[in-house]
């Protein structure tokens, strides 16, 4: 019997809908608002780079205008609504997550014990009750304030020394949790004076169960998939967990296999939610306004799934040596509708109250008219209050 088929287009809206950029960037944002976005999400990546604002605040002001990092501080470090732990990169987390965290922390344990210990990082296992003790009797700590007399290797930025290492491995294995940042500097105590103690797993772990509500929440998230995006979504299930995951879903018709149209025209095989098709040919319209998007934004993590859905490749170039670079340092995607038009170059000068904007690259087959020329400035403008400046500066020969 031939699969159903879910055109690109449909595909696009059910992609942005389960990653709430299909409706107007409106409403609450703070509160239980803020956090049933989050939930909505999954999760929010953190990152360090400040060209206009920190990755997770541009996440959560593409969607809600209204945000303000002063928001995300109070849900995280007041309310305890969020805990700060990776999936594929350190992020933001619903609390109401934490149980099924248990099971990173398990593999985290002996992962990162045998890689770490080759990775210039002798001593260590050492630290830990050192450090465990001096969190214990003096509260809340951040690298700093440890380690003063330990020296840190030659190799950069990652040769922690040994108490650094300690705590980020503690924390890792779950017995701290981060509960706050100075600057983006991570402040640890012990998990059992922030974690609410039925949240706390026991010393046992279903892995089952754990697996499940893992493939299943992405799943949700993602709208369709395959194994493989299944089990990267989170980065805590295998690609053979996953595999096997959708193999039952598929014998107990919790799941369904359909073609989905590529940006390129091409079908690919995943699997869905039965009733997904139908569900996604129902969706109305994505808003026309014009979007700045994070380099992080959660429906652009997957490079080649963005690629494969919406025709638009994005490499971010902030490794890249200056005259290899094809575009700039941080450069943010353009979201129009349902199309990615174009990204854009720019960076907040403090000292002049204003966004200045370096360049903007259209993708090759956008036609930059002035109506989509307003909406870019109509949405530089309302970037530009985001990040505290007065006024949008442009330079010569920014349009490329």
């Amino acid at each position: 019997m031939a699969l159903q088929r879910l055109d690109n287009q449909s595909a696009r809206r059910l992609f942005l809908d389960r990653h709430a950029l299909l409706e107007q960037p409106a409403g609450p944002a703070k509160g239980a608002d803020l956090l049933a976005l989050i939930q909505r999400l999954g999760f929010v990546q953190l990152d360090s780079i400040n060209t206009v604002a920190r990755a997770h605040d541009v996440i959560l002001y593409s969607r809600r205008p209204g945000y303000r990092a002063k928001h995300l501080k109070q849900l995280y470090e007041r309310d305890r609504g969020l805990f700060e732990h990776w999936t594929h990169d350190a992020a933001m987390i619903p609390m109401a997550f934490y149980p099924h965290w248990h099971l990173r922390f398990l593999r985290d344990t002996e992962l990162l014990r045998n890689r770490w210990r080759n990775w210039r990082r002798d001593g260590f296992e050492a630290q830990f009750e050192t450090v465990l003790n001096h969190v214990r009797d003096h509260g809340p700590v951040s690298s700093s304030d440890l380690g003063k007399d330990e020296k840190k290797g030659s190799g950069g930025w990652w040769d922690w020394h040994p108490s650094k290492t300690a705590l980020e491995y503690l924390w890792r294995s779950g017995a701290l949790t981060v509960v706050g940042r100075e600057g983006f500097q991570k402040r640890y105590d012990l998990t059992e004076r922030v974690i609410e103690e039925h949240l706390r797993p026991g010393t046992s772990c279903d892995e089952t169960a754990t697996i499940n509500w893992l493939c299943s929440a992405a799943m949700d998230r993602l709208g369709f998939a395959t194994s493989g995006e299944l089990a990267a979504f989170w980065d805590t299930a295998s690609p053979v967990e996953a595999k096997i995951w959708c193999a039952e879903q598929l014998r107990r018709g919790e799941l369904e296999e359909i073609e989905v149209e590529q940006a390129d025209g091409k079908l690919r095989k995943v699997f869905a939610r039965p009733g997904t098709v139908k569900a996604a040919a129902e969706l109305g319209p994505a808003p026309g306004r014009m979007r700045v998007l994070s380099p992080f934004d959660p429906a652009l993590r997957d490079r080649k799934r963005a690629e494969r859905l919406f025709g638009f490749h994005y490499r971010i170039e902030v490794f890249t040596p200056a005259l290899r670079r094809q575009y700039g340092y941080y450069v943010f995607p353009l979201l129009e509708g349902i199309r990615l038009v174009g990204r854009i170059d720019m960076k907040a000068d403090r000292d002049a109250d204003v966004l200045r904007v370096t360049a903007v690259w259209p993708e090759r087959d956008v036609k930059w008219s002035p109506v989509r020329a307003r909406r870019l400035e109509a949405e530089l403008g309302r970037v530009a209050r985001f990040a505290g400046l007065s006024r949008v500066c442009f330079t010569d020969g920014w349009l490329r």
